[in-house]
């Protein structure tokens, strides 16, 4: 038989026998648990919940010291070098920094430990006391995962909080916590100095030496009464003066973890040592081949469990972390300069953690860029993915064997050197991904996607869907250390009785799930429930459906708060009730699509105002309905929504982009609205699905 044609059968023939094998594959099964009456899947491989994945570790600090002793000459934390920063001025006089960055250079896992115990001293010799909390106020680097296993070195409990947090909420969840310790950055420690009479309890401040730039006088007599010190002074100083660890136990709060706050300031989830090392050791079950040969990519937010868990869990195997940042992911990012690697070129990694936008952002780029170049290539593309889809959706007659191989060097080569050339596998978490999405990356790039599902108060612990499991639209079977429950929502119009699949509220329980919420009591009672069995369950608010193999499709929200595409929480009853003060309004529904970054609106005009304005403005109209389909109209009233946002300090994301004006009022007797006037959000986006649709065009 030819070799061609022996290239082209056997790994179809391979590939066929593999996908019959796990034809009916069960990923997760049925169990049986205490608690509130529902249908409970675990993981199919474990018939009880993982704790740790370490004989004798049981935190975190434990787990970084045994595995910098493991692998001491190895590379663990990487940062690069800054050669030069530019300001380039566009033709209509915007400004732009650009980097010019070097290689990577690495600290050992031996090198990496003696910083942390530095650290932690210096932070006992500069007066931060037992019982204290620190602060990590800052964008993710290697100086922010030091300081945090310096703090677990000494049973301190870390606040994180992020970078991009405004200033109202900063100075609560500063003040909640009655931080005496902030570590940050020099463009944080602007926003420090800005809120400084705001802070009760906050004595030191200690700034990550920012790429060598040291402030100017006149801003540092603004600090207040603050001692502010360097990073690096504080790691000289503990290295003088080293201090016995006091290390923790896995019931010891590790971290509050401040969420970016869905209505007013946002909370603060407490998580213990145990908790995160649920996680970190199921994750570690899951992954294949997880070990010392791989090379992560960190350049998502520390201050997100999603990031702290992956950062947690490479350096427990002996990889290597590279960091980077999102305006410097790759060679076309916007801080790079031209001619300059990007941190995925200059790193390759072998793993990645990415959101959703970033991944449709490489999608969107990648389509632009083939669109450009048209002819050939774009013909060629268009056959390769064409061949490559066919196959991954079953097709025997998809690109297989030495066809898959061609395609590959010819087409989806370049557009893999994007992340580095090297990426073997992706995880997708924070906001849902789009099918279309997930594909196109698994294809071009030809690693596996896999999705996450989890929350904060979960420490990102949930569901995680397989390698080997090419589906769309699914986040897996429930993680090794995670029970997940479905529960009636008679409301909703879910059950667990529905067919073909179960049906309901996402109920997740084990020791991943976490205390509560600092300080709020009322709100940690209303979503934690322990069951007779002394199992913890976190009602998650969130709806899904089990699949017949076990995995778990998303499917609504109970809630009316929606996480936009970039992660950020969009309360809607709250903006509703910010913008509903424009004279103009009389009523409002805020539509948020989580696959999408932008808000949209239906809004209820008010007849009178809206009339008189036109007229003064010497706007013709046959009757209402014409009115509000006018630009100019469209226009009148949405800015005047933008006015009251404003007025109300709403963030630029909860703001509709869009709105479509509609005539007629929203009564009872119209059915979009309840006896109370209150909204009855799926009928009204029922009624109107066609015009939100519109909307997001």
């Amino acid at each position: 038989m030819s070799p061609y044609l022996v290239g082209i059968f056997v790994p179809l023939l391979f590939s066929l026998a593999l996908r019959n094998s796990k034809k009916g594959k069960k990923r997760g099964v049925p169990v049986n648990v205490g608690g509130e009456p529902g249908y409970a899947i675990r993981n199919y491989r474990f018939p009880s919940a993982v704790e740790t994945a370490w004989k004798g570790v049981s935190t975190l600090a434990e787990l970084f010291e045994e595995s910098c002793k493991h692998h001491a000459n190895k590379q663990s934390l990487g940062t690069r070098t800054l050669i030069a920063k530019e300001v380039e001025v566009t033709d209509d006089g915007r400004t732009f920094e650009k980097l010019h960055l070097g290689n990577y250079a690495w600290l050992s896992y031996h090198e990496a430990f003696e910083v942390v115990r530095s650290f932690s001293s210096g932070l006992v010799n500069l007066g931060h006391g037992r019982g204290e909390r620190v602060a990590i106020f800052a964008d993710t680097r290697a100086e922010w995962f030091i300081a945090l296993q310096a703090c677990f070195r000494r049973n301190i409990t870390v606040v994180t909080i992020y970078a991009s947090l405004g200033e109202e909420a900063l100075a609560h969840s500063l003040n909640e916590t009655e931080v005496s310790t902030v570590i940050c950055g020099w463009k944080e420690l602007k926003k420090l100095v800005d809120i400084g009479g705001q802070l009760d309890t906050v004595r030191r401040v200690i700034v990550m030496d920012d790429l060598g730039i040291a402030p100017e006088d006149q801003f540092v007599q603004k600090k207040t009464s603050w001692t502010i010190t360097s990073f690096s002074d504080v790691e000289k100083l503990g290295k003088e003066n080293i201090v016995n660890a006091d290390l923790p136990v896995s019931a010891d709060v590790a971290v509050i973890m401040y969420t970016s706050g869905s209505t007013g300031v946002p909370k603060g989830v407490m998580m213990t040592h145990g908790n995160v090392l649920a996680t970190v050791s199921a994750v570690m079950t899951i992954v294949p081949h997880l070990g010392s040969n791989d090379v992560y990519l960190a350049y998502l937010p520390l201050a997100h469990i999603l990031e702290l868990a992956a950062e947690n869990i490479i350096l427990a195997v002996g990889g290597a972390i590279g960091y980077g940042s999102p305006l410097t992911l790759t060679d076309t990012s916007s801080k790079i300069k031209k001619g300059t690697k990007g941190d995925a070129s200059a790193l390759g990694p072998s793993l990645m953690t990415a959101v959703p936008a970033i991944l449709d952002r490489v999608r969107d780029g990648v389509r632009k860029k083939v669109g450009e170049k048209g002819g050939l290539s774009k013909k060629l593309f268009d056959v390769a993915y064409s061949r490559r889809h066919s196959a991954i959706n079953g097709s025997w007659f998809g690109a297989w064997g030495i066809e898959k191989i061609l395609w590959n060097i010819l087409v989806f080569r370049k557009v893999r050197a994007i992340l580095g050339g090297r990426i073997r596998l992706l995880l997708s978490g924070g906001a849902p991904l789009s099918g279309d999405t997930q594909r196109f990356i698994n294809i071009c790039l030809g690693a596996p996607i896999v999705q996450g599902y989890g929350l904060t108060e979960t420490c990102a612990g949930g569901t995680f869907s397989a390698h080997d499991d090419t589906s769309v639209g699914r986040v897996g079977a429930p993680l090794a250390c995670s029970l997940i429950k479905l529960i009636d929502w008679p409301e909703g119009g879910y059950l667990t009785s529905d067919s073909p699949m179960p049906r309901g509220e996402i109920v997740i329980g084990g020791p991943n799930v976490t205390l509560g919420y600092f300080k709020n009591e009322v709100k940690t009672r209303e979503v934690y429930k322990v069951d007779e069995r002394g199992m913890r369950w976190f009602y998650t608010g969130d709806v899904g459906q089990f699949h017949s193999d076990g995995c778990l499709e998303i499917i609504d929200r109970k809630k009316d708060i929606v996480k936009l595409q970039h992660g950020e929480y969009v309360s809607l009853g709250k903006v509703e009730a910010a913008l509903i003060v424009s004279p103009y309004i009389d009523n409002i529904m805020l539509h948020a699509n989580p696959f999408h970054n932008f808000c949209v609106a239906l809004v209820v005009p008010s007849p009178g105002t809206v009339e008189n304005w036109a007229k003064r403005k010497g706007i013709t109209f046959n009757d209402f309905a014409d009115l509000c389909e006018k630009e100019e109209t469209v226009k009148e009233v949405h800015q005047s929504l933008v006015k009251a946002a404003k007025s109300a300090r709403l963030e630029k994301f909860e703001i509709p982009a869009k709105i479509k004006l509609l005539p007629d009022p929203w009564t009872p007797e119209t059915g979009l609205v309840t006896a109370a006037l209150k909204l009855k959000r799926d009928i009204i986006r029922k009624a109107f699905a066609e015009d939100l649709a519109r909307l997001y065009e």
